[in-house]
């Protein structure tokens, strides 16, 4: 049954049911479960978080939510039955943040948590200069979504947060990206070891000046330093610059071997499996979703046939449990195709390292082979969940 389906027969029980309390609720429930079902069904990247209930002759609904859409769907029904409701719902972002709705990665790593508190599961991680949305804030932590689409809580001494105004600045100034592993920022331009902080790879600061060997560079809070120039480049010429081919991402993946394994990290000092390839195709010019269980539902489906004959260098495959009468296929684990005779793909599982689907390789993976559910290819492939840098060059 359709959204426009659903609704219609929920209201439809509704305009029937106002005078039994238990059954209108129980209706007014169904209508928001439907609205939530349709505008925000994957938390990570959407919050409608609404309940609704009866208390002292009243409709109640309460919660909080970022779609603006959704809200209006919600009261929209509620107004069209001719009842008397509360209305306590939070629209993200609203006066708890006020008008610093953006901020920008402050920090070499940004670990951004599942809940507003330091002892919370890392969710992900952002870098040095990542633009966010702001949507909330409690105590210490503000509530931000990333560039993914990702939401989750991030402490305040890593960002910096901005006005419109402010941001726009921001977002049109001219920036260096830290093509580095890992490194530091100089406080002054004889990089005498003075430090203003470290920096990772992917990061991104402010240009200001250089010379012949550094750049001047600014962070999101007016701190100021150096980096060594062989470490960097300017963000937009390293864009232009970029081909990204089959040959890129591999040369990209395997310059990370040995990177250890962090859940939830997306960064040098740590990655997941989906941290991986998120960092790879980034490092070649796209922004794709963060979680393995989203990287799937991007791209175009190759290899039908799971005998990886169809797959090309570059491919990203999928791995878990498919799926069976009584429960849906989970998506658990990532890696990149790398292709060649020996049928050879890279992941991070424990480190990033190469594993083979061929039984006669030394590095065959026994374990994922049988796990193994499909791939998906980004590269040449236009998809609204796979954002090209390119199209945003100044």
């Amino acid at each position: 049954m359709n959204f426009g389906k659903k609704i219609f027969y929920f209201l439809a029980i509704l305009f029937v049911s106002c005078n039994n309390n238990s059954l209108l609720v129980t209706g007014l429930q169904g209508v928001n479960e439907s609205i939530k079902e349709q505008y925000a069904p994957d938390k990570r990247v959407a919050i409608y978080d609404i309940q609704v209930d009866y208390d002292n002759d009243k409709i109640i609904v309460s919660g909080e939510t970022d779609s603006k859409i959704g809200y209006q769907k919600l009261l929209d029904s509620l107004k069209s039955l001719d009842i008397d409701f509360l209305n306590k719902i939070r629209v993200l972002p609203d006066s708890v943040v006020g008008n610093e709705m953006y901020a920008i990665g402050n920090n070499s790593v940004l670990n951004i948590r599942s809940a507003p508190k330091h002892s919370a599961e890392l969710g992900t991680q952002g870098l040095l200069g990542m633009s966010l949305k702001v949507l909330d804030k409690e105590g210490d932590f503000f509530r931000i979504q990333t560039p993914d689409g990702y939401i989750s809580w991030v402490d305040k001494g890593g960002i910096y947060r901005m006005n419109k105004g402010e941001f726009d600045y921001w977002s049109n100034a001219k920036k260096i990206i830290y093509t580095n592993t890992a490194g530091f920022v100089y406080d002054n331009i004889d990089l005498n070891k003075s430090i203003v902080s470290d920096i990772t790879l992917g990061g991104v600061l402010k240009y200001i000046s250089e010379d012949k060997n550094t750049y001047e560079v600014e962070y999101p809070d007016k701190r100021k330093g150096f980096i060594k120039k062989e470490e960097a480049q300017i963000l937009n010429e390293w864009l232009k610059n970029l081909v990204a081919t089959q040959e890129s991402i591999e040369k990209t993946a395997k310059s990370m071997l040995g990177f250890p394994y962090l859940w939830g990290g997306t960064s040098s000092k740590g990655m997941d499996c989906s941290g991986f390839t998120k960092m790879t195709y980034l490092l070649n010019g796209f922004v794709i979703p963060r979680d393995a269980s989203q990287q799937i539902n991007a791209g175009k489906i190759v290899d039908n046939d799971l005998n990886f004959s169809d797959l090309q260098k570059g491919d990203l495959l999928f791995f878990g449990t498919k799926a069976t009468e009584d429960k849906k296929q989970r998506v658990v684990h990532v890696g990149i195709w790398l292709g060649n005779d020996n049928m050879e793909f890279i992941h991070s599982s424990g480190n990033v390292h190469i594993s083979s689907m061929d039984e006669k390789n030394p590095l065959y993976d026994e374990f994922n082979k049988n796990r193994y559910l499909g791939s998906r290819r980004y590269l040449g492939e236009k998809d609204k969940n796979i954002i090209d840098l390119k199209d945003e060059l100044n």
